[in-house]
C-alpha cells in the first residue's frame, strides 16, 4: 500500500485512534490479518475467525513489529478502531461466524483503505485487471501475472483470493513500484461483483465464461450471467472488456458495458484468436496465435485444453497493454500455474502421473478435467483413474449434475472411477457411471480419502494416470499429496 500515517488511516476509515502515542507514525508495509506473518511497518487486521478472535493475537502483532492494529474495539496496544455497521455484502460473503458484526467493520474499513490506496496508485500509472468467470479464474490471474511480468512489476492474489477479504487484502498489496494489479472477482450472490469492484475499480475487465458453479445460490445460469457481468458494467469509458466469444452468455455482455469491447476465442469472429489447436501427450495445447495483424504459435505448458481460452484472455489483455504478440507467444509458452493444487501435473519415478486438481470443482471444470485426464493417456495407452468427490454449491441441481459427470467419465472411457463420499451426490455419481455402461467394479464408491487412498495402494500400477479432483471443503488434496509421497514413488517431478 501507499506510505500512510495512522492519523491518515484513521480519516480514511472513519476510525478512532485509541493507544496511539504517535498519531503521525507512519504505515510503511503491508495490511495483514495473521498475526505470524507480521513484519515491522505492517499494520495488523483483528478479525474474528471460526476458531479464534483476532483481537486476542493484537500484542502478539505489535510485538512482531505492527505499528498498529485495525480492530472493532480497543485492544490495549496503538489501535484504529472502527465501529460495527451494517455491512451485508461483507457478512454474507466472509465471515459467516461474525456474530457480532466487527468483522464486517474491520471489512469495511480495510476495503475504503484499499480504495483510497489504488485511487492514488492509478493517479501514478497503476492499471488494474479484473478477472471473473465460474471457472478458471485462478488459472487465467496466473497466466496474467506471467504476460505481464515483462511489461513491468505485477502484483496477484495468492491462490483464489477473491473475496471481501481476499480482494482489499491483495490490492493493498500493490505499491509504488507495481505497474499491473491483477485481482479475481468471485460471487455468491448479485451485488457481490459490484461491490468488489468498487474496492478497486478495475481498468480491463476479464469474463472467461458462465456455467454452472455457485448454482445453488444463483438458481439458474441466467442469473449467474447477470452477476458476472457486473465486472464489465463497473469499466470506464476509457477501459477495456475481454469477452469470450465462444460463450453465448459471455459475447451478449458486450451491450452492457461502456468500456470498448475485445473479444477472444477460436471462433472466426474473435479479434484474439486460436486455430490449429492440438493437445501432446501431456494434455498440453499448441495453437497459433491470431492478434494484432499477426500470427504466432504458442506451446503452452499448463495442461488441458480449456487452457487455451485463458491464454487467450490473458494475451488480449498484455496486448491491450502495449505487448507485442512475439512477447506474448514467449511469456505463454514459458507460464506455469503458481496456484497450489489446480492441474498440478507430476509424474513419479515408477512412471504414475498424479494430476492434483482438488482445489475446487463444479461441473464446468470436473469435465475439462477428465477431458485433460483422457487426453494425456491416449496415446501411450496408459490406464486412466479418476478420483472424485462432491462438488459443492449446486443446489437442487445437485444429485443431476453428479449423475452427469458419472455417466461423462464412461462415454470418455477413464478405466477406473473411484468417488468419495457418503451423501447423495456422490451416490449420484457412482450410480451415474453405473447407469451408463455395463460397469461392475470399474466404478466405486468409498465413504472417506482413507478407503480411496487403500484402493489405489492395492491397484495402482507403473504408468498408471490419476486425476484427483473434488470441491475445496472435500479435502482430496491429501489424495494426491499421498501417491506423490508414497513409499516407493521415488523422487516426483513436475512435468
Amino acid at each position: 500500500m501507499i506510505e500512510m500515517t495512522l492519523r491518515e488511516i484513521a480519516d480514511v476509515v472513519g476510525g478512532t485512534l485509541h493507544d496511539v502515542p504517535d498519531p503521525a507514525v507512519t504505515v510503511t508495509g503491508a495490511v495483514e490479518f495473521d498475526s505470524r506473518r507480521i513484519n515491522p511497518g505492517d499494520m495488523f487486521l483483528a478479525l474474528p475467525g471460526e476458531h479464534a478472535d483476532g483481537h486476542d493475537f493484537a500484542a502478539t502483532a505489535t510485538a512482531a513489529g505492527a505499528v498498529a492494529v485495525l480492530a472493532a474495539r480497543p485492544v490495549g496496544v496503538p489501535a484504529i478502531v472502527v465501529t460495527p455497521q451494517d455491512t451485508a455484502p461483507s457478512r454474507a460473503m466472509a465471515l459467516a461466524h461474525d456474530r457480532d458484526g466487527s468483522g464486517a467493520a474491520v471489512l469495511a474499513a480495510l476495503a475504503k483503505l484499499a480504495r483510497v490506496s489504488v485511487d492514488r496508485l492509478v493517479a501514478d500509472g497503476l492499471t488494474v485487471v479484473g478477472v471473473t468467470g465460474s471457472s478458471g479464474k485462478t488459472s487465467t490471474k496466473d497466466l496474467l501475472a506471467s504476460v505481464l511480468a515483462p511489461l513491468g512489476p505485477v502484483v496477484a492474489p495468492p491462490g483464489s483470493f477473491n473475496n471481501e477479504l481476499g480482494h482489499p487484502w491483495t490490492a493493498l498489496r500493490a505499491d509504488a513500484d507495481t505497474k499491473f494489479l491483477v485481482l479475481e472477482l468471485s460471487a455468491r450472490g448479485p451485488g457481490h461483483i459490484k461491490a468488489l469492484t468498487e474496492i478497486a475499480p478495475p481498468t480491463i475487465g476479464v469474463v472467461l465464461n458462465v456455467g454452472t458453479a455457485h448454482l445453488g445460490e444463483f438458481g439458474s445460469r441466467e442469473a449467474i450471467a447477470q452477476a458476472k457481468g457486473e465486472l464489465v458494467e463497473a469499466l470506464p469509458p476509457s477501459g477495456v472488456a475481454v469477452l469470450n466469444a465462444d460463450d453465448p452468455n459471455v459475447a451478449a455482455m458486450a451491450t452492457r458495458t461502456r468500456a470498448r469491447v475485445v473479444t477472444v476465442g477460436q471462433s472466426g469472429t474473435a479479434e484474439v484468436r486460436a486455430t490449429d489447436v492440438v493437445l501432446d501427450g501431456d494434455a498440453r495445447a499448441r495453437f497459433t496465435l491470431h492478434a494484432k495483424g499477426s500470427q504466432v504459435p504458442v506451446r503452452l505448458a499448463v495442461h488441458g485444453e480449456h487452457q487455451v481460452g485463458n491464454a487467450l484472455s490473458a494475451a488480449a489483455v498484455a496486448l491491450e497493454c502495449g505487448a507485442d504478440p512475439e512477447t506474448v507467444a514467449r511469456a505463454l509458452s514459458d507460464a506455469r500455474i503458481a496456484s497450489a493444487h489446480r492441474m498440478d501435473v507430476r509424474t513419479r519415478a515408477d512412471g504414475v502421473t498424479v494430476v492434483n486438481d482438488s482445489y475446487n470443482a463444479n461441473p464446468d471444470s470436473v469435465r475439462a478435467a477428465l477431458k485433460a485426464l483422457v487426453s494425456m493417456a491416449k496415446e501411450t495407452d496408459r490406464r486412466t483413474w479418476a478420483v472424485l468427490g462432491e462438488m459443492a454449491e449446486l443446489g437442487e441441481e445437485s444429485v443431476i449434475e453428479h449423475d452427469r459427470i458419472g455417466r461423462l467419465a464412461v462415454r470418455l472411457d477413464v478405466d477406473r472411477l473411484i468417488v468419495v463420499g457418503t451423501g447423495r451426490p456422490a451416490h449420484a455419481l457412482h450410480q451415474g457411471a453405473v447407469m451408463e455402461g455395463s460397469w461392475g467394479e470399474e466404478s466405486i464408491l468409498v465413504p472417506d480419502i482413507e478407503a480411496a487412498i487403500a484402493v489405489l495402494d492395492d491397484e495402482i500400477a507403473a504408468g498408471d494416470v490419476v486425476l484427483v479432483k473434488a470441491s475445496n471443503s472435500a479435502g482430496l488434496w491429501a489424495v494426491a499429496q499421498h501417491l506423490t509421497a508414497a513409499p516407493g514413488a521415488g523422487t516426483e517431478a513436475a512435468v
